[in-house]
């Protein structure tokens, strides 16, 4: 989206707006003004021109200049209603040197997540990359994938459903029936590329089971619109799962305490399957930036920093 047309929308969350006035608001002509407002209502957004000006009467229910509107968070929106792969359209935005994007797409067709596992994600669904630029450490990378899984399931919880984070990954919604313990709601993929220690780009890949159809979700998922019995105001959760997660990047030192308070896998037997081995006991503790402690059965605490973690039921 560009960034006339960015601060065309933030301009028009405040109130309607005279064409003169936008004009000398954004430093462009007026002409220019009209090309931007007939390019938002062409992408869904409904704007009329009344005796005080430009005004915003109708908010699509999903798509970029929706997503943008009244977005309290410093992020482009690039809208796709099909992709491929929302993480790749983002390695081609980091390769142009950008950053603060969110690729949203409804739909998602080449997907994938961890250990290069292929996916698809079906319409309904909220499908979202971030391109970020932080200047850390890259050992300190993981911790944007814990800050992700909390801003979901704080944005789940808004729209009244009880999601929990399960380690290192995925955002659960509990229950007793299925072997993992609860049902798939969101996985997150974080990758980057770094430079000289630094992380160079990176990017947090985020997939949601939003308003997907029950009967086309795969075995052991569920979505906001199952769980919920209605649909979910995707424009809506969208931003507050990115204002989150901007709030939370710009304080570190938050994240782990926020980790804590919506974790499913704290407290819980486990098996986790390492490039090192495998580890079985009990989680006790989340260490910066996204180490799982675990107290085996011979009483040894281990700090594991990635594998396959598996939610065991109680001896």
């Amino acid at each position: 989206m560009p960034d006339t047309r960015r601060a065309l929308l933030d301009a028009l969350a405040d109130g309607p707006v005279p064409g003169p006035e936008l004009a000398d608001r954004l430093g462009v002509s007026r002409a220019a003004v009209w090309k931007q407002v007939e390019a938002l209502r062409e992408d869904g957004l409904g704007i009329e021109s009344t005796d005080d000006g430009y005004r915003v009467t109708d908010v699509s229910e999903f798509g970029g200049a929706a997503i943008a509107y009244g977005l309290d968070a410093p992020f482009e929106i690039e809208y796709h209603d099909s992709i491929g792969s929302t993480n790749e359209r983002v390695r081609e935005l980091a390769d142009e040197g950008r950053e603060d994007v969110a690729v949203v797409a409804n739909e998602q067709t080449a997907g994938r997540g961890r250990l290069d596992r292929g996916w698809t994600g079906p319409s309904g669904g909220v499908y979202c990359s971030l391109l970020l630029r932080p200047d850390v450490p890259l050992a300190h990378s993981p911790v944007y994938t814990l800050a992700a899984a909390v801003a979901v399931a704080r944005a789940a919880r808004e729209a009244g459903v009880d999601a929990r984070i399960k380690w290192p990954n995925d955002v659960l919604v509990l229950d007793d029936e299925s072997e993992r313990g609860g049902q798939k709601l969101c996985g997150i993929l974080t990758e980057m590329e770094g430079e000289a220690d630094r992380v160079k780009w990176l990017i947090v890949g985020i997939g949601i089971n939003a308003n997907v159809e029950p009967e086309d979700l795969p075995e052991g998922a569920t979505s906001l619109l199952a769980e919920r019995g209605e649909p979910v105001d995707r424009r809506i959760f969208t931003q507050r799962l990115l204002e989150t997660f901007d709030e939370l990047r710009s304080d570190p030192d938050s994240i782990l305490d926020a980790w804590r308070e919506h974790a499913a896998t704290l407290g819980q037997r486990v098996r986790v399957e390492t490039p090192g081995g495998e580890v079985v006991g009990k989680t006790v503790d989340v260490e910066f930036p996204g180490a799982l402690i675990v107290e085996t059965d011979d009483g040894e605490r281990e700090r594991v920093t990635a594998g396959d973690c598996e939610h065991l039921r109680p001896v």
